[in-house]
C-alpha cells in the first residue's frame, strides 16, 4: 500500500487514495493532524504526536518539536540521556503515521510518497529520504509542497491553461511556486522561498508582545529559561489562532503557580509582525521574475499552510496582486492530500487521468573557478552556474572552463549549491580531480556537465578533450539506502540526457535543413537563413528544452514559407 504523507514542521498528516479521491487518515486518538513532537515518557518510552506535544511545557528537556527546521544539518537534538539526528527525530513522526494508516486501512503499509518544501536544498531533501527510510518506508517520490497543492485542488483536471501561484506559509518554512498546466502536463515554472520563515516566527512576535506586558512576572533563572519559552511558545499558539477570529485575545500562562494573563490585539500583533509580513514579499517578486509571469496574468493564487489563515496574510497577498485568493480547501489538510494524489498516480490508479509532473532545481547548482583581471589579480572562490535554480528537472548542462595556468597538472573542482558569487556562502556537495596533459600550455577547454534528476541525483561528468581523460562523480548521500539495482536504473535514465540539444534528432535535422537552404540560396535570402541558424544555435547553447522547442517550431515554420513544406 502506498500513502501521501506531509511531513510537516508543526503538524503531519497521511492520506491515502482509494476509491477515486484522496482521504485523509485519522491518528490513534482520531485527529486528522499529528503534531509533529517527540517526547521520552517518564518511563523511557518514546511518544509522538500529542502526547509529546503536551509535556514539551513540563518537560523542555525531555521534548522535542520544529526539527524539520534542522533537516541536512548536523545539529542533534538531547532527549534525555541520548542525542538524535533531525531525520531520527522526523524518523519516529513517519513511524507514528505509518501505524497509524495500517491500523485504518487494515493492511501493510510498504511505501510513501513524502512532501518537502520547494525550497529544501539537496543534503534536507537526502535527510527527509532518510527518515522515511528509518521509518521503514519505501520513499517512492519526494514531491514539492506546492506541487501537491496543486493537485489537491484538482488543477490538473483544468482545462485552463494560464499559470497560477501556490502561495504555502507553515508552521516553519514559507514556499510559492508558479505552476502551468499544458498538454496533461504540470510542470512547475520556478519556486522561491524561505525556509526560516512560518507560523512559529509570528508566535514568536507574539511572545515578545507578552513579554512586554508582563514584565517582571516572566523572571526564570537559566535552569528554568527553556521551560519558561515552552509554556509562551504553546501560549502564543492559542492566542494567534484566537487572533485569526477576534480584534483581540488573552495570552494566558500559569508560571510558578501564579496565573498571568494580558490581552493582545490584532492591530498590535500586525505591527510587531509587519517585519514577517515584508518578507513574504520578495520569495513571490522572484518566483514571477524567475517564472517571466505577470501578476495579472495569473488564473488564481491558492493558499495552504495553516499560517495563512491569519487575516494579516491573507489582506497582505490581497494587496499583492489586488484580489482574493483561493483557499477552499483546509490549508493545513491540502498538500496530505496533494500527497495522496501522487500516490495515485504512482499506483497508476485508473480515476486518474494521465498527467505528469515537472518540478524545477531550486538552487543553482555550478562549480568554483578563479578570475584574472587585467593587473593580473587572481579571485578565487567565484560560483559558475552550470544549472541555474527553476531548471525544469531532469535536466544536463555543460559547460567549458580553462585551467589557470600553463603546465598546470591537475584542476580540481569543487560543486557546490546556492546563488551566491561566492562559493564560500553556498553549500558544497562534493570535489572532483582532473588531470591534464602536461604540455597544454593553459590552451585547453575542459567540457563540465552536470545531470540531475527529480530525485535529487546529480552526476557530474567532466571530460578533457582529445586526451581520452574522463572523471565522473556521483552526488550520493553516503547514508542512501537505495538498493543498487535501483541506483543503477536511475544512472541510466540519466545518460538519456546526456545529449546535447543540437545532437538530438529532431534538432539535427531542422539544423540540417536550414543549412540546406542556406546552401541554396543566395544574396539577400542567404543572409536571413545564416541569422536564422545563428539565432537557433544560440537558443540551443542555452539548453532550456522548452525554449528550444519553441525556436525549432519558428525555424521550420520560417523555412516552410521560403522553401515550401518539407515533404517525405
Amino acid at each position: 500500500m502506498l500513502v501521501g504523507i506531509d511531513l510537516g514542521t508543526t503538524n503531519s498528516a497521511v492520506a491515502v487514495w482509494r476509491d477515486g479521491r484522496p482521504e485523509l487518515i485519522p491518528n490513534a486518538v482520531g485527529e486528522l493532524l499529528t503534531p509533529s513532537a517527540v517526547s521520552v515518557g517518564d518511563d523511557g518510552a518514546l511518544l509522538v504526536g500529542i502526547a509529546a506535544r503536551e509535556r514539551q511545557a513540563t518537560h523542555p528537556g525531555l521534548s522535542a518539536a520544529i526539527f524539520k527546521r534542522r533537516m541536512g544539518t548536523a545539529e542533534e537534538v538531547r532527549l534525555g540521556k541520548r542525542s538524535y539526528r533531525p531525520e531520527e527525530l522526523s524518523a519516529m513522526v513517519l513511524r507514528s503515521l505509518k501505524a497509524d494508516a495500517e491500523a485504518f486501512l487494515g493492511a501493510p503499509v510498504t511505501g510513501a510518497v513524502i512532501t518537502v518544501p520547494a525550497y529544501f536544498n539537496d543534503r534536507q531533501r537526502k535527510a527527509t529520504r532518510r527518515a522515511g527510510e528509518l521509518a521503514g518506508l519505501n520513499v517512492e517520490r519526494l514531491i514539492n509542497e506546492p506541487t501537491a497543492a496543486a493537485l489537491a485542488y484538482g488543477i490538473h483536471e483544468l482545462e485552463e491553461e494560464r499559470p497560477f501561484l501556490v502561495f504555502d506559509l507553515g508552521g516553519g518554512t514559507f514556499d510559492v511556486s508558479l505552476v502551468e498546466i499544458f498538454d496533461g502536463v504540470i510542470e512547475v515554472r520556478a519556486s522561491a522561498g524561505d525556509n526560516r520563515l512560518g507560523g512559529e516566527d509570528f508566535n514568536a512576535a507574539i511572545v515578545a508582545l507578552a513579554r512586554d506586558a508582563l514584565g517582571e512576572a516572566l523572571k526564570a533563572k537559566p535552569a528554568e529559561t527553556a521551560m519558561l519559552d515552552e509554556v509562551l511558545r504553546a501560549a502564543a499558539e492559542r492566542t494567534r489562532r484566537a487572533l485569526s477570529e477576534s480584534d483581540s485575545a488573552p495570552f494566558q500562562i500559569v508560571w510558578k503557580g501564579e496565573a498571568l494573563a494580558c490581552d493582545i490585539t490584532a492591530a498590535a500583533f500586525e505591527e510587531r509582525a509587519q517585519p514577517l509580513v515584508d518578507r513574504l514579499r520578495d520569495p513571490v517578486l522572484r518566483a514571477l521574475r524567475d517564472g517571466n509571469v505577470r501578476a495579472d496574468t495569473l488564473s488564481e493564487i491558492v493558499m495552504v499552510g495553516g499560517a495563512t489563515r491569519m487575516p494579516l496574510v491573507r489582506r497582505a497577498v490581497t494587496r499583492m496582486f489586488g484580489r482574493f485568493p483561493n483557499a477552499r480547501i483546509n490549508p493545513d489538510h491540502a498538500i496530505a492530500l496533494g500527497a495522496a494524489v501522487q500516490a495515485g498516480l504512482k499506483s497508476r490508479d485508473a480515476a486518474l487521468k494521465e498527467i505528469r509532473l515537472t518540478d524545477v532545481c531550486p538552487f543553482t547548482l555550478g562549480v568554483d573557478t578563479a578570475h584574472r583581471d587585467a593587473s593580473g589579480k587572481v579571485t578565487t572562490g567565484l560560483f559558475a552556474p552550470i544549472i541555474e535554480r527553476n531548471t525544469v528537472i531532469p535536466t544536463s548542462r555543460s559547460e567549458v572552463f580553462s585551467p589557470m595556468e600553463a603546465h598546470q597538472q591537475v584542476v580540481t573542482f569543487g560543486i557546490y549549491q546556492g546563488e551566491s558569487r561566492f562559493v564560500a556562502q553556498n553549500v558544497k556537495l562534493g570535489q572532483l580531480d582532473v588531470p591534464l596533459p602536461k604540455d597544454h600550455r593553459g590552451l585547453i577547454g575542459i567540457d563540465v556537465r552536470f545531470t540531475y534528476d527529480v530525485s535529487g541525483l546529480l552526476e557530474i561528468d567532466v571530460e578533457v578533450p582529445g586526451t581520452g581523460t574522463r572523471r565522473q562523480l556521483v552526488i550520493r548521500d553516503e547514508e542512501d539506502r537505495e538498493s543498487e539495482a535501483d541506483f543503477a536504473k536511475r544512472r541510466q535514465l540519466l545518460e538519456a540526457l546526456k545529449v546535447h540539444p543540437r545532437d538530438q534528432a529532431a534538432n539535427a535535422a531542422t539544423l540540417a535543413r536550414a543549412n540546406q537552404l542556406f546552401e541554396n540560396r543566395l544574396g539577400h535570402e542567404r543572409q536571413v537563413v545564416g541569422e536564422w541558424i545563428a539565432h537557433f544555435e544560440g537558443v540551443m547553447a542555452r539548453q532550456d528544452p522548452r525554449e528550444i522547442e519553441t525556436a525549432r517550431a519558428e525555424l521550420e515554420k520560417a523555412i516552410d514559407a521560403m522553401d515550401g513544406e518539407q515533404y517525405l
